[in-house]
């Protein structure tokens, strides 16, 4: 009769190694590099103050005249100011402005 003891549960226990493996990959690769981004979005949110110059997630440069926990004022033209919530600051204007293109050759 063929046993079924030791022999049967560390082949189910090895069966379960690249599994493992594929998780510590992905943790590594894409979980914790995605916690720190978010980390420092919030950290940059918190540190928001008047005068700071911004860009929204929709593309809208501004500069911060007011501040709620909530709430962000800013100034897109002079004397044009909108509100838009606190989360819709994508990052800092300088962050993304990128050097014009030289036309011609």
């Amino acid at each position: 009769m063929p046993s079924f003891g030791a022999g049967g549960a560390g082949g189910g226990i090895a069966s379960f190694i690249p599994l493992i493996l594929i998780f510590v990959v992905f943790y590594f690769l894409l979980i914790r590099p995605q916690q720190k981004q978010a980390k420092e979005q919030q950290q940059f949110l918190n540190d928001l103050k008047n005068g700071n110059k911004v860009i929204t997630k929709g593309g809208i440069h501004g500069t911060i005249t007011g501040l709620t926990d909530t709430v962000v004022t800013l100034e897109i033209a002079q004397d044009v100011r909108v509100k838009v919530s606190r989360s819709a600051i994508a990052s800092p204007e300088s962050a993304n402005v990128a050097a014009p293109a030289k036309a011609g050759g």
